[in-house]
């Protein structure tokens, strides 16, 4: 009996079969130019005429580094035409797992394993839970919130205190 208890515990805190499962999310992408000398990020191109307004632009990016988990794809923060701002997820691809969120946060992107667990060390604002672990997803950033000050972002798996992966979102020109 009390072995059955601890493995049922233990079942549901590490949910080991979500390592064996993926989630596949296929968001719409803001369609945005290619920033200038840039080709790492795939981006839809839009013509815009003089008297069109100004669409949604790409005002911070990077590429995924892997922590806990192999992870790969980029980010970007698009600003929208409102002023609202909206964190992409590009072809993300990370390993599945157990309460995993999106973080903005001050820290900066360090590889290996000394990235694992700097995420909750400073600043960060939670995005939401992940939507799936492969593919496309757009997450609204709350307004107010300062971006100056929030230099990355991670696959945060809130169970355990660890990074799947981070990027470092720097400021396109």
């Amino acid at each position: 009996m009390v072995l059955a208890l601890i493995a049922g515990v233990g079942l549901y805190w590490f949910q080991p079969w979500k390592l064996a499962t993926d989630r596949q999310v296929d968001e719409a992408l803001a369609a945005v130019p290619a920033p200038a000398g840039s080709s790492a990020l795939p981006a839809a191109s839009v013509s815009v005429s003089p008297a069109a307004p100004a669409g949604p632009t790409v005002v911070r990016q990077g590429e995924f580094v892997s922590h806990e988990h192999d992870t790969g794809g980029a980010a970007r923060v698009i600003l929208n035409p409102d002023g609202t701002h909206e964190l992409e997820l590009i072809d993300l691809d990370t390993s599945n797992g157990p309460d995993l969120r999106v973080w903005l946060s001050d820290q900066p992107v360090r590889t290996g394993t000394a990235g694992w667990r700097v995420f909750d060390d400073g600043k960060w604002v939670e995005l939401g839970r992940l939507k799936g672990n492969r593919g496309n997803q757009r997450y609204a950033i709350p307004a107010g919130t300062d971006l100056e000050k929030l230099a990355s972002v991670a696959i945060w798996c809130k169970r355990f205190a660890v990074s799947f992966g981070a990027a470092g979102l720097t400021p396109v020109a």
